[in-house]
């Protein structure tokens, strides 16, 4: 087939329109990588992995772009990239991403697990459903919380002395306690022996 029209379409894409009525937007750079130019002919070989390589620089572009606001997980980038490309440069981008560093999923955890526990002070249930939900593998879930395993007596302290010391001169308002901090990630066995031991002083 053969290139019939090459023209700059807007910043450093270019309109590659071909012989078969099919049109493409390249950048610039491939443009001059792969010597391009019209009424040159050109196989459908090469025009398939122009196009791949295209789309790669995009997706790369926009991961780049996504983790400038905030970290991801490498399941969690991947399902996003995933909405506009193809699985063969999801997974390609993604190999970047982790050759640079940009993408690491214990590091990503490690915050997750801090901010969860220390800030939110939430238990491990809530924490870990949260970390899942973010594509973080279960081991390093595991791993990284397993840090806080110390202080859940702490958090549990400090939530119902702050939050819920009111509700604690009746049946009903411990019942309210119990039933929140549950929602929070904590365990039933943590939660009543916390509250044993703040009923008994």
């Amino acid at each position: 087939m053969k290139i019939i029209l090459l023209e700059k379409y807007k910043g450093k894409t270019y309109q590659v329109d071909l012989d078969n009525g099919e049109t493409y937007f390249w950048h610039f750079d491939l443009i001059c990588e792969y010597h391009l130019k019209e009424d040159m002919e050109i196989p459908q070989s090469a025009v398939e992995e122009i196009a791949f390589e295209n789309d790669f620089r995009k997706a790369k572009e926009r991961a780049l772009y996504l983790l400038d606001y905030r970290d991801y997980s490498y399941t969690e980038l991947f399902k996003k990239l995933e909405k506009n490309y193809c699985e063969d440069i999801c997974y390609k981008v993604m190999d970047r991403m982790v050759e640079l560093g940009t993408i690491d999923d214990r590091r990503y955890a490690e915050r997750l697990a801090r901010h969860y526990t220390e800030v939110k002070k939430f238990g491990y249930y809530r924490a870990s459903s949260e970390m899942k939900r973010k594509g973080i593998p279960k081991t390093i879930i595991e791993e990284t919380l397993g840090e806080y395993e110390d202080t859940v007596y702490e958090r549990l302290f400090e939530l119902i002395n702050k939050k819920y010391y009111r509700y604690l001169e009746d049946e009903n308002g411990i019942k309210k306690i119990k039933n929140s901090l549950v929602r929070y990630g904590y365990s039933y066995e943590d939660i009543n022996a916390v509250l044993d031991e703040i009923l008994s002083e």
